[in-house]
């Protein structure tokens, strides 16, 4: 069966709207400096964009493929990313007194976690465009899927992180051949490693929506939930640190209902975030259109340690268009719920993954989530990264 053909036309900003050609290597708006977003021509897609099209391809995020940005359909790159299940787990639901409980495992993607989405798309289409090195900052598990999709490109990858992250994602990175530079700090910290790498050497930056790609990406996450689902859930628990899930997944329900395939409903999204590091909750509880960055973030969730989110905008203009919320949780929380769920479900979650149980569970005692409501967490990732995490 042929592969479905992209319908990609250019690039707008998030923010002032102004278009960029989508058929060169970009980064963000060259008039106001924010994040750029990929624009297909939906009445084109519709036409072969259907649940019954769609269900003969195969079970990869590129199912989706009118909707993506790769022109080529040769030019993909892929290690079997996307389509995880999607599971419902009604005795952790019982626990927390959820009647509708689901939890997308991510975990069961190439490289353990869902950057696999975002890395898929992002060098996908970097290599079409000519892209000869690749970077990013990480906190972890971008790094680790960049190292592997690099690799399968054949191209060099350049990574670099917090020297604090978990053992067995380094060595991951390692094991894909990337050049790994470990950096005191955190994200921020390796964020300017990485530009200050771009600037000297030319590489190409895939930091969080600092390129328009990885959000679509990740945005199939929600293509996904529009199929599993047949319908769209009435709250989806999302752990929050860059966001690019969030703002993907919104992209994704405003381009299903422009093809016609839903209506103006949206599920409420929540972001979880630790309390050690929480600018999105802090901003979001004071009414705030941005992010003051975290000071001296701390948590045992790497994922979700991104003191200063570059689309922190996005982020909260996406939980407040669909009446949304933000919490945040303990790591004491996080770590009882990374057993909980592994007790009552089956699933083998990490950290930021168990942190939306936290924050279910803070929600629902406060009559914050209505509890008959279909509900879905996220887990991004395998718990098997995180030995350190384990009960004894």
């Amino acid at each position: 069966m042929a592969a479905a053909r992209s319908t990609l036309t250019h690039l707008e900003c998030s923010i002032c709207s102004e278009h960029h050609d989508a058929h060169v290597l970009q980064t963000v708006c060259t008039k106001c400096g924010r994040v750029l977003l990929a624009r297909y021509d939906l009445d084109v897609a519709a036409r072969t964009f259907t649940r019954a099209e769609i269900a003969n391809r195969p079970p990869l995020l590129w199912r989706y493929g009118e909707l993506l940005p790769v022109i080529d359909p040769a030019a993909t790159i892929t290690l079997g990313e996307g389509l995880t299940p999607l599971l419902a787990v009604p005795r952790l639901g019982k626990a927390v007194g959820a009647q509708r409980l689901l939890i997308k495992d991510e975990g069961q993607n190439p490289t353990g976690t869902f950057k696999a989405r975002g890395m898929s798309a992002a060098v996908s289409r970097a290599v079409e465009l000519g892209a000869e090195a690749l970077a990013t900052p990480t906190a972890g598990n971008a790094g680790s899927a960049l190292a592997a999709y690099a690799a399968a490109a054949g191209v060099p990858a350049h990574v670099a992180m917090p020297a604090d992250s978990p053992r067995a994602v380094i060595d991951e990175v390692n094991s894909f051949g990337a050049e790994l530079q470990l950096v005191e700090g955190h994200i921020g910290d390796a964020g300017a490693v990485t530009r200050a790498g771009v600037a000297e050497h030319g590489w190409v930056d895939l930091s969080t929506l600092r390129e328009p790609y990885r959000v679509e990406g990740k945005k199939t996450m929600g293509f996904e939930l529009w199929e599993q689902l047949g319908t769209l859930p009435d709250v989806i628990v999302y752990p929050t640190g860059g966001g690019t899930g969030l703002i993907g997944m919104w992209k994704a329900f405003d381009e299903l209902e422009a093809m016609g395939l839903i209506g103006p409903e949206r599920p409420r999204m929540v972001a979880v975030q630790a309390e050690g590091c929480a600018p999105i909750v802090r901003a979001f509880e004071a009414g705030e259109e941005r992010a003051t960055p975290w000071e001296d973030p701390s948590t045992i969730a790497p994922g979700i340690r991104v003191p200063a989110p570059f689309a922190d905008d996005l982020i909260l203009q996406t939980l407040r268009a669909g009446e949304g919320e933000a919490i945040a949780v303990e790591d004491g929380a996080i770590r009882s719920a990374i057993a909980e769920i592994g007790r009552l479900s089956g699933i083998d979650a990490c950290p930021e993954g168990a942190a939306t149980l936290a924050g279910l569970r803070k929600l629902l005692a406060a009559g914050r989530v209505d509890p008959a409501a279909t509900i879905v967490l996220f887990n991004t990732g395998t718990g098997l990264k995180h030995p350190e995490l384990r009960e004894a």
